[in-house]
C-alpha cells in the first residue's frame, strides 16, 4: 500500500510538471487583432516569432519601417513578427485600434500581424505580456518593458530566447542572427 501511494505520488507530480512545462509556450495565448479577430499563437507552431510593443508617437516609431523591411526579407513559413500596441510610455499611441491599423498602413505599409491595443506593465499588464515578463510563467528569464518597441524573440516551440533592447534596431546584426540560426 505505502509502494503503491509513493507510486501515485511520483506519478502525479511528474504529470503535473509535464502539463507545467507544456503550458510555458507563447502558443498558449489567443488574443485580438486590430481588426477585431481572434489570433492565436499556437497556430505559429514551428515559426520563430518576435513580439513587439509599438507606438505612433514616439521617436522611436521609424522602426516600423525596418520591421516591415524585416518581416518581407524573412518572414514566411520559419519567422512572424507580432506587434501590440501600447499606450504605456508618455501616452505614445493614444489612438484607437482604428486609427493605429490607418497609421500603420498609410505610414509603413505594415503587413505583419497587429493586435489590438494592450497595456504591456503596470496594474492592467497584458496575460501575454505577464508571461513574457516573469520567469515563474515563462520558465525563463524575468524582464521589465523599458519602452516601446522592446523585442521578445520566441523560439519555433513558443519559448522565449531573448529580449532585445527598444534602442536596437530590428535588422541588427544580433536579430537577424538570431532569425537565421
Amino acid at each position: 500500500m505505502k509502494k503503491t501511494l509513493i507510486l501515485l505520488v511520483g506519478l502525479l507530480a511528474s504529470t503535473l510538471y509535464a502539463q507545467n512545462t507544456m503550458e510555458q509556450t507563447v502558443h498558449q495565448f489567443t488574443v485580438e487583432t486590430l481588426e477585431g479577430d481572434q489570433f492565436d499563437f499556437s497556430a505559429l507552431k514551428g515559426k520563430k516569432i518576435m513580439v513587439v510593443n509599438t507606438a505612433s508617437k514616439c521617436g522611436l516609431t521609424p522602426q516600423y519601417k525596418d520591421l516591415q523591411a524585416l518581416y518581407e526579407k524573412y518572414g514566411s513559413e520559419k519567422f512572424v513578427i507580432v506587434g501590440f500596441p501600447a499606450n504605456n510610455f508618455m501616452k505614445q499611441e493614444p489612438g484607437s485600434n482604428e486609427e493605429i491599423y490607418a497609421f500603420c498602413d498609410r505610414n509603413y505599409g505594415v503587413s505583419f500581424p497587429m493586435m489590438a491595443k494592450i497595456d504591456v506593465k503596470g496594474n492592467y499588464i497584458h496575460p501575454i505580456y505577464s508571461f513574457l515578463t516573469q520567469k515563474d510563467k515563462n520558465g525563463v528569464m524575468d524582464s521589465k518593458v523599458t519602452w516601446n518597441f522592446q523585442k521578445y524573440l520566441i523560439n519555433e516551440e513558443g519559448v522565449l530566447e531573448k529580449v532585445i533592447s527598444p534602442r536596437t534596431s530590428p535588422v541588427d546584426e544580433e536579430v537577424i542572427d538570431w532569425i537565421t540560426k
